[in-house]
């Protein structure tokens, strides 16, 4: 068995291996040397600088003052003078004399006031002394039965009636009532008065009171 073929393989493994690391060495070299060729180109050029203007707004417009019309002219007319106008004075008048006659006055009418005539009221009697059964028609009144289903237990009235000279009753009216059931009761009782007549028209006035007994 030989050893000899293996040795010489490893040789020239390392010999490759060397080569290929130099020949990179090399590349990157010359890669370096060529970009910073470049770098220095680019730096070295000079730069251009513009300036640039700023763009100015155009101008206002002009502001157009509008002039009023001219006044027109309004020709005056001609002077005309007037006619002269004689004005004539007349004649003084004649003063003229006339008679005035005086109108009689009529002497002042005095008129007589005349008083009315006072109307004097009747005078007033009491029932008792002109009505002859006043006693009786009063003693004889009864508690009114229209005021007992009312559920009525006492009540008042006062009648007044005219007594004419000649004893006859009329214009009888109640002049207060508690209730109209006793103002209808006292003007019946009042018809059934006999009075005697005083010689001229009376008033008589008559009470009425009423209660349950």
């Amino acid at each position: 068995m030989s050893f000899v073929q293996p040795q010489e393989n490893t040789t020239r493994r390392s010999v490759v291996i060397v080569a290929a690391v130099l020949f990179h060495i090399v590349l990157i070299w010359a890669l370096m040397n060529g970009l910073a060729k470049k770098v220095a180109q680019v730096i070295s050029e000079p730069i251009e600088t513009k300036i640039i203007e700023a763009v100015k707004p155009p101008p206002p417009p002009e502001k157009v003052i509008e002039l009023p019309p001219p006044p027109k002219f309004v020709p005056q007319p001609a002077f005309v003078p007037l006619p002269e106008i004689q004005i004539q004075t007349p004649a003084p008048l004649q003063p003229t004399i006339s008679a005035v006659t005086a109108e009689p006055v009529a002497a002042p009418v005095v008129v007589k006031s005349v008083a009315a005539p006072v109307v004097s009221k009747p005078a007033s009697v009491s029932a008792s002394v002109a009505c002859s059964n006043y006693s009786k028609v009063m003693g004889d009144a009864a508690f009114p039965r229209a005021a007992t289903r009312l559920g009525l237990e006492e009540g008042d009235a006062l009648i007044q009636f005219t007594l004419t000279a000649n004893g006859e009753i009329k214009d009888v009216k109640a002049i207060k009532s508690s209730h109209a059931v006793f103002a209808e009761n006292s003007i019946r009782l009042v018809s059934t008065f006999k009075c005697a007549g005083r010689g001229s028209d009376v008033f008589v006035q008559v009470p009425f009171e009423y209660k349950v007994e």
